[in-house]
């Protein structure tokens, strides 16, 4: 058995959390996110308690038959799992193009901002 590799933390501060927080940039990139993810959410949402709500007063409608012995309910069943892959196929495609660069800009100035503050220690 082998000891884990000992790492010198050293002596540094951590990053200004509050200050990125509080930063331009930061705020950007929480918008970004927001206005994707939020109308989204909410939308899948309705779509859901639609679905709840159909299969739970309108029996006889989600009875009705599309295809020989398969019913509305059972589209509509259908249809929450591909709604499910495809918001999230959606919101991946939207971070990997608006938010990921964003993050990875943070990151970078976070990270060329520690060895300044390791030379001031």
């Amino acid at each position: 058995m082998s000891a884990a590799p000992t790492i010198d933390p050293g002596t540094h501060e951590p990053p200004d959390y509050l200050q990125v927080q509080s930063s331009a940039e930061f705020d950007e990139l929480r918008r970004a996110h927001r206005s994707f993810a939020f109308p989204l959410t909410l939308g899948f949402i309705l779509w859901y308690l639609v679905y709840v709500l159909l299969s739970s007063y309108a029996g006889g409608f989600m009875a009705t038959e599309v295809a020989g012995r398969v019913n509305v309910a059972f589209v509509l069943g259908l249809g929450q799992f591909v709604t499910t892959f495809l918001i999230a196929w959606w919101y991946s495609r939207h971070a990997a193009a608006r938010l990921d660069p964003k993050a990875e800009a943070i990151r970078s100035r976070l990270e060329a901002d520690k060895p300044r503050l390791e030379a001031d220690a």
